[in-house]
């Protein structure tokens, strides 16, 4: 059989790996960056490690007074199971230019690359230095004008969607542990249909067939080769020995589900774990009736997306 048509692995509808190595992806649109003209927010993408070809792609508002205006800085990380999505993708584009023109911030979107080719924790790494990137311009100096001249480092949020969401989580405890720079308030993490995961099921996954929990494993493994297993404390932030989650960075935190969400318990399951743990933080959970995983940037018009954004908006400005 050919290599190139016979299947190594296949997650539907996300990605398929053939025997070959190639991989055929689904989803996989792009947006440029422009002034997207339904908000007036303006976006560019800024290459951050010319070695690894790390970008990030940047969100700024229509301002009234360009030149005194400081604003909360939202650094922000996409969905897609680690395997698809980018800071580029219609999804992420989109709901990032309605945030940023209602909210009134300054947004970063982290392009970290993507499994099977950069397996993790290469995203990981990548989500960090984006982090990295964007706080080093806190001491008022740094290459790019937008956070220079408009970021308020004394009110940066963290925040992700679906995969996004533990990466926001991976970064926000990573921070936390490695102490901040002066200059830098990382007030809150905002995290949307979180990725988190366990060896022993909860809830509605008990419920699951054999065959979707053992897929739900092999997918895990595939994206992080190296794991140690679904307790891994990058896939089970509450699993015996990894790192307290009292270090993360932020007090506050948002967790946001969706009711139909196959990943709606483990929403449930992180916000009651940490409102339990040694972290002295304020958690608040927000659920979305009717509605399934990442609703909110597939259909960007209806009244859960707005009641959803409504709140994120009200934790922002909080």
């Amino acid at each position: 059989m050919d290599p190139d048509k016979e299947i190594h692995f296949e997650f539907f509808p996300v990605i398929t790996v053939y025997k070959s190595g190639r991989v055929e992806r689904f989803h996989t649109q792009i947006v440029p960056a422009s002034t997207d003209p339904a908000t007036g927010v303006a976006s560019k993408d800024v290459v951050i490690d010319s070695s690894t070809g790390l970008w990030v792609r940047l969100y700024l508002p229509k301002l009234e007074n360009p030149s005194k205006e400081k604003l909360p800085v939202v650094i922000y990380y996409h969905g897609g199971a680690f395997m698809i999505g980018s800071a580029a993708d219609p999804f992420s584009h989109n709901y990032l230019n309605r945030l940023v023109a209602e909210a009134k911030i300054v947004a970063v979107s982290v392009n970290y690359r993507l499994a099977p080719e950069f397996p993790l924790p290469i995203g990981y790494e990548d989500s960090v230095a984006g982090f990295k990137w964007v706080i080093s311009h806190a001491n008022g100096s740094g290459p790019e004008p937008w956070l220079v001249d408009h970021a308020d480092f004394d009110r940066v949020f963290l925040a992700g969607c679906s995969a996004g969401g533990n990466m926001a989580h991976t970064v926000a405890l990573r921070a936390g542990l490695d102490k901040l720079e002066p200059g830098v308030v990382v007030k809150g993490m905002v995290i949307i249909h979180p990725y988190f995961s366990g060896e022993e099921r909860i809830a509605s996954e008990v419920r699951r067939s054999d065959a979707e929990w053992v897929k739900t494993k092999e997918v895990w493994h595939f994206v992080y080769p190296g794991t140690s297993g679904m307790d891994d404390p990058a896939s089970n932030p509450f699993s015996e020995g990894a790192p307290s989650v009292k270090n993360l960075v932020c007090k506050r935190v948002l967790v946001c589900v969706a009711e139909h969400d196959s990943l709606r318990d483990r929403g449930v399951w992180y916000y009651e774990n940490l409102k339990e743990s040694e972290w002295d933080g304020e958690a608040e959970l927000f659920e979305s009736a009717g509605e399934g995983h990442a609703f909110h940037v597939m259909k960007p018009t209806c009244e859960k997306t707005a009641e959803l954004m409504e709140q994120v908006i009200a934790f922002l400005k909080n």
